[in-house]
């Protein structure tokens, strides 16, 4: 018989593990309680699904079969590393400690391995610092490199806060849980922010070929929805709000060809409607209760785009007075660039220019691609093409993103660069 996998059971796996592959590592981690095994068995029960269905075929329940093919590798290699007896009692009593929870809630809380990860890699005995990057990459799967440019540091400072971050697990024996309804609000902030940068680099990816990861704005949308049945909060209603907005828009924003279509020049009939009308009502909802905050302020943002028929017609006066709160609530030089460009759209291209030099003139944002990307924009509208090239060219040399090179490659080209 043929080893090799057939192309169809070789193209069922790698959509698998694109789809399902930090389900399963969830998994393993709450029956394992251990990342470094987790992965590993992960890795090998993908491994032996290759040579198995090629034989057998593939099961009903793939992704139950490689839980429980995962969970063998691990003992495997805690056999071969003489480790098994010190541990397997402790797994077996992890596995009916999870049963005994999950029968216990009753339909209180959520049964979900990496809802339930999240809340264990955001866990207030975990540096603040740590909690959002270690959920980026345990939760996620996303590469220490995507999550050092997500916060605009070096790849070794990330991976040594991650590294710290399951020690701390480890050795602080946090519990692989969903916390009680009680302790929830205390525990939201730091799940809210991971969430939220899921969908980020998901929607506007940090590397690679293409803009967007489908993959990850679908996963955090299932996850902010697991949150709201969670606890109705009016910020978890908020960034759920924001995430469907933006999403209505994630066909409009590449075309065929992969290349980046900006906001201005989207075809508004292919955004998705049904997105918009559930995104407004829950924004709609959030502020009416007067105790909303960042999320919920993005998401009014967000609307007034939604709503408006063309470019043209887009209240810009309405979104400054909204970046200019936001600003207050949590002031950010990103929100800074962001209510700099809509008081460009208001008052006119040189507007903006100046408020972006500050921001850079005081060193923020100095790697960021997209605050040079906006200032040439800008300077380019103004007429000021030399100072629009010289930007632009510093936006290229900061991206790592290949559509959004082509990008700015062909506006320099344009201005004669």
């Amino acid at each position: 018989m043929n080893d090799s996998p057939s192309p169809s059971i070789r193209t069922q796996l790698e959509a698998l593990y694109r789809a399902d592959s930090r389900r399963v590592f969830a998994s393993l981690v709450r029956i394992l309680k251990d990342f470094e095994l987790a992965d590993d068995a992960m890795h090998e029960a993908f491994a032996a699904a290759v040579v198995d269905w090629q034989r057998d075929g593939v099961p009903d329940n793939p992704t139950a079969w490689l839980v429980s093919t995962g969970r063998f590798k691990a003992i495997d290699a805690l056999r071969r590393q003489g480790r098994l007896k010190e541990l397997q009692p402790e797994i077996a009593a992890r596995v009916a400690e999870i049963a005994a929870e999950n029968a216990a809630r009753a339909g209180d809380e959520i049964e979900d391995d990496r809802l339930r990860l999240i809340f264990t890699c955001c866990h207030p005995e975990i540096d603040p610092r740590i909690r959002v990057p270690l959920t980026l990459r345990e939760v996620c799967g996303l590469t220490t490199e995507e999550i050092a440019k997500a916060f605009l540091t070096t790849k070794g400072s990330m991976a040594q806060r991650i590294v710290r971050g399951k020690a701390k697990i480890r050795e602080a024996a946090i519990p692989f849980a969903v916390p009680s309804l009680a302790e929830l609000p205390a525990r939201l902030d730091a799940v809210l922010s991971a969430v939220y940068l899921v969908f980020n680099e998901g929607y506007s990816a940090s590397a690679g070929e293409s803009p967007v990861r489908a993959n990850l704005t679908a996963e955090a949308i299932r996850l902010g929805r697991l949150l709201y049945q969670l606890l109705p909060d009016p910020e978890v209603q908020g960034l759920l709000a924001l995430m469907l907005l933006h999403e209505s828009r994630r066909e409009a924003r590449v075309s065929a060809e992969g290349e980046i279509i900006l906001l201005e020049d989207q075809d508004r009939a292919t955004w998705n409607r049904d997105l918009i009308a559930e995104g407004i009502a829950l924004v709609e909802g959030a502020l009416r209760t007067r105790r909303f905050g960042a999320y919920t302020l993005q998401a009014a943002i967000s609307a007034l785009h939604a709503e408006a028929a063309t470019a043209e017609e887009t209240d810009w006066n309405q979104i400054v007075v909204l970046y200019s709160t936001l600003l207050r609530i949590e002031p950010s030089p990103v929100v800074e660039l962001n209510r700099a460009v809509a008081v460009a759209m208001r008052d006119g291209p040189e507007a903006g220019v100046a408020l972006i030099d500050a921001i850079l003139a005081r060193g923020e944002l100095a790697d960021y691609h997209l605050a040079h990307s906006a200032r040439g924009e800008l300077l380019r509208r103004a007429g000021r093409t030399a100072d629009a090239i010289a930007a632009l060219t510093r936006a290229l040399e900061t991206t790592q993103q290949a559509a959004e090179k082509r990008l700015l490659t062909t506006k320099i080209q344009q201005l004669g660069g």
